[in-house]
């Protein structure tokens, strides 16, 4: 009788295993659908701070 408790639980974890994937299947549809969401961190291109490097500054410092 040990055997049907098993499989009864094995089931059990089965159906909620696929029900979480649907579930989340469903958010990533709903989101996809959304689009990007306006509250979230802007994306900038990447701008160096301190700029391109001189090249004929470097050039005159070695020759001292």
């Amino acid at each position: 009788m040990a055997t049907s408790k098993s499989t009864f639980q094995k089931r059990q974890k089965e159906m909620k295993r696929q029900e979480k994937q649907r579930m989340k299947a469903e958010r990533r549809a709903q989101k996809k659908l959304a689009g990007p969401s306006e509250g979230g961190p802007v994306i900038e291109a990447f701008i160096d701070p301190l700029g391109l490097p001189d090249v004929g500054a470097s050039d005159s410092d070695t020759q001292e």
